[in-house]
C-alpha cells in the first residue's frame, strides 16, 4: 500500500453521491441530523463486529495480530450470532420510529384508510 492510499480513500469517502439528496422532513437540518445518526449507527455496528472478531480470536489463541483481525472470516455459527445481534441493535435504534408506525397503524380510523381516500380524490 502506498503512502497516498489512505488519503485517496478519505477523498473518495467524502465525494457527493449522484442525484438529489432525499428529503424526508420540512426542515433540512432534521434530514442532516437523521443522516448523521444513521451514519453513526452504522459505524457502531461495524465496531461491534470488529470487537466480536477480536474477542473470538483472543479466545481461540490468546493473542493476535492486526492481520488476523483483517483476515478473519466468521464461521456459520458466528455469522448467525452476529446477524441476531445486529438485528437486535437495529431494533433498539429504530424503536422510536417503530412505535410511531404502530401508533399510526392503530389510529382510528387507520391511516391506510386516509391514504386510500386521498388517492381516490
Amino acid at each position: 500500500m502506498s503512502d497516498d492510499a489512505p488519503l485517496d480513500w478519505i477523498a473518495r469517502a467524502g465525494k457527493r453521491a449522484k442525484g438529489k439528496r432525499p428529503e424526508y422532513f420540512d426542515d433540512p437540518a432534521i434530514d442532516r441530523l437523521l443522516s448523521l445518526a444513521t451514519a453513526l449507527a452504522s459505524e457502531v455496528s461495524v465496531l461491534r463486529e470488529r470487537l466480536d472478531t477480536v474477542e473470538r480470536l483472543l479466545e481461540a489463541g490468546g493473542s493476535l495480530e492486526r492481520r488476523a483481525i483483517e483476515e478473519y472470516v466468521p464461521d456459520t455459527a458466528a455469522g448467525y450470532e452476529r446477524g441476531v445481534a445486529t438485528k437486535a441493535y437495529i431494533a433498539r435504534i429504530m424503536r422510536g420510529y417503530q412505535q410511531e408506525v404502530e401508533a399510526l397503524e392503530a389510529a382510528d380510523p387507520p391511516v391506510q384508510d386516509w391514504v386510500e381516500k386521498l388517492a381516490r380524490e
